[in-house]
């Protein structure tokens, strides 16, 4: 399935996406749920870029207070294209994410310099929607969706219950932040090779969702949907973890209102075949 658009390059169809969120926010109505919605419009008569609507659609849900009166100045609107743009460091707003994790998001975003608890935050809303218990059709398991090998690599007792489990928050939130710095270590190593082109963090999130082996094949974050949906709807997310563009009030804490996980809570999990399982576990076990 791929989003390729002719010999754009490798990052052509995130370019896109990220133009046409620009040229919204640089308009008059700034922000203007009815503006980023035409724009939404010309993504899928020209592009037919699928899944890669979902940075745009998130952006909307915020600026829009999820269907309410919210509204956003231009101040805000660059703000946020900055953080989308950037690379997820920064400090957590903990009001955005539920209490009781903020200090796991927090430690696993320490890891390493790559990786912030920003990332952390919203890539587990993209992988489980902050759902503890759920199971993935294809054995992934928790909050961080993480399958059984990787887990089993990179999992510890980290709330020191005396019990390893992915079905655990802090022990998946931790085995992912460990998981995601060894694959940025990946990752860097290739940018310094000349085998990949593009920032660590999005060859590091593509690398989680269909494997490094795909990300290393393509030279970069593969020109699928799904590759380039999952980079862009992550990053989607880093303006309202960043306290730049926060919800709603009454809004529940680490889910964007109106956005729902798919199907089955995880993209990783969708109804139709996903090489996420097997190409992740393969790139742990060559991690």
């Amino acid at each position: 399935m791929s989003a390729g658009t002719g010999d754009s390059g490798e990052g052509g169809t995130s370019t896109a996406v990220r133009n046409t969120i620009a040229a919204g926010t640089g308009c008059g109505c700034l922000l203007s749920p009815l503006a980023l919605l035409g724009a939404l419009v010309v993504i899928i008569i020209i592009g037919g870029f699928g899944v890669l609507l979902a940075p745009l659609i998130a952006l909307i849900l915020l600026f829009s207070g999820g269907g309410g009166g919210g509204s956003a100045g231009a101040d805000d609107a660059d703000e946020v294209i900055a953080v989308f743009n950037g690379d997820g460091g920064g400090e957590l707003d903990r009001s955005t994410v539920p209490e009781d994790l903020a200090d796991p998001i927090e430690e696993a975003g320490d890891l390493c310099e790559e990786i912030g608890p920003v990332v952390i935050a919203a890539q587990i809303e993209r992988e489980s929607g902050f759902n503890a218990e759920l199971v993935g059709e294809n054995g992934e398991k928790g909050i961080s969706q993480l399958p059984p090998a990787v887990f089993e690599k990179y999992g510890e007792d980290d709330d020191d219950n005396d019990e390893t489990s992915a079905l655990d928050a802090e022990d998946s939130i931790m085995a992912q932040g460990r998981y995601l710095c060894d694959l940025a270590d990946e990752a860097r190593r290739m940018i310094d090779a000349n085998e990949a082109t593009g920032s660590v963090l999005d060859l590091t999130l593509a690398g989680y969702h269909v494997g490094m082996d795909a990300v290393r094949a393509a030279k970069g974050v593969p020109q699928t949907n799904e590759a380039q949906g999952y980079v862009l709807a992550i990053r989607a997310q880093f303006a309202k973890y960043a306290g730049v563009a926060a919800p709603p009030p009454g809004s529940t804490p680490g889910v964007t209102p109106g956005a729902a996980p798919g199907p089955t809570g995880s993209p990783s999990a969708s109804p139709s075949p996903s090489p996420s399982p097997s190409a992740s576990a393969s790139a742990a076990s060559g991690a």
